[in-house]
């Protein structure tokens, strides 16, 4: 089975997490349905990348910069069967406002060759020598400007009843808290005074993933993190609340579709 190519990296420009390049061969990997705790910012430079959003369909399109908002499902797939090359800054949760997320939840596409330009310069800074920091931080702000500007308050994010997103945010919230020691759903839903079939439901149609699986690509998330910052990956597999190392190894790849020391040794190479 062909092997993806991930490049890693921690950013040292605040406003910027992580840059990620990578080289998907076809047939190498699907993402499933996952979240980020970060803005999401997606250039794919060969090929076209298939997507739900929450519940919609979408596809990249060439020259132009995909935009996903934190916390919102996403997943990812070949849509040519050629394969694709794409490059990603993970932007911190604060960096652009709630009216951006309203617009980037149905209108994930930026079709604009100015703020492609911009990112692509941004890319070229971060890889660049810490001496072009400043410049970095000033085409980063110009982005967010950018992208800011560009956001309606037209196009609301996708919502369930109100019923439904008191139980829903609060599980989340507990979810989001801790990795590793949380209470039982039970526990959870009597507290909140609902069922726990009522909860996931609840969570489910919120979310747009029921809360085990929303708890995993945090965990994975989490770990991807700690990798960058050379935690040795049976550490990380117990501090993001997996069992052991192959629990963790199972999950990150399936999510990511390589191994968390192949994804460690591409961010130290």
């Amino acid at each position: 089975m062909p092997t993806a190519q991930l490049r890693p990296r921690p950013s040292r420009v605040a406003g910027v997490r992580e840059v990620l390049h990578a080289w998907f061969p076809p047939g190498a990997h699907a993402y499933p349905p996952h979240t980020h705790d970060t803005w999401t910012v997606l250039v794919v430079d060969r090929g076209t990348v298939g997507y739900h959003l929450h519940r919609d369909e979408h596809r990249t399109a060439s020259r132009a910069v995909t935009l996903l908002p934190p916390g919102i499902p996403h997943d990812g797939r070949d849509a040519t069967d050629h394969g694709f090359r794409k490059r990603v800054l993970y932007l911190e949760p604060d960096a652009l406002a709630v009216e951006v997320t309203r617009r980037a939840a149905t209108l994930p596409t930026v079709p604009v060759p100015g703020v492609r330009r911009r990112v692509d310069r941004l890319h070229g800074l971060l890889a660049g020598p810490a001496g072009d920091d400043l410049a970095a931080e000033c085409e980063l702000a110009l982005l967010l400007d950018e992208l800011t500007t560009l956001a309606s308050d037209h196009h609301r994010a996708p919502d369930t009843p109100r019923g439904d997103r008191g139980p829903a945010v609060a599980l989340r919230a507990i979810l989001d808290e801790s990795l590793t020691d949380r209470p039982t759903l039970t526990e959870v839903a009597q507290r909140l005074g609902t069922s726990p079939s009522t909860l996931v439901r609840a969570f489910t149609r919120h979310v747009g993933m029921p809360p085990h699986q929303y708890l995993l690509g945090r965990r994975v998330d989490a770990a991807r993190r700690l990798l960058l910052d050379g935690v040795p990956a049976a550490r990380v597999a117990v501090e993001v609340g997996f069992h052991d190392q192959s629990h963790l190894s199972r999950h990150f790849r399936r999510v990511l579709g390589v191994s968390p020391g192949v994804f460690a040794r591409a961010s130290r190479g």
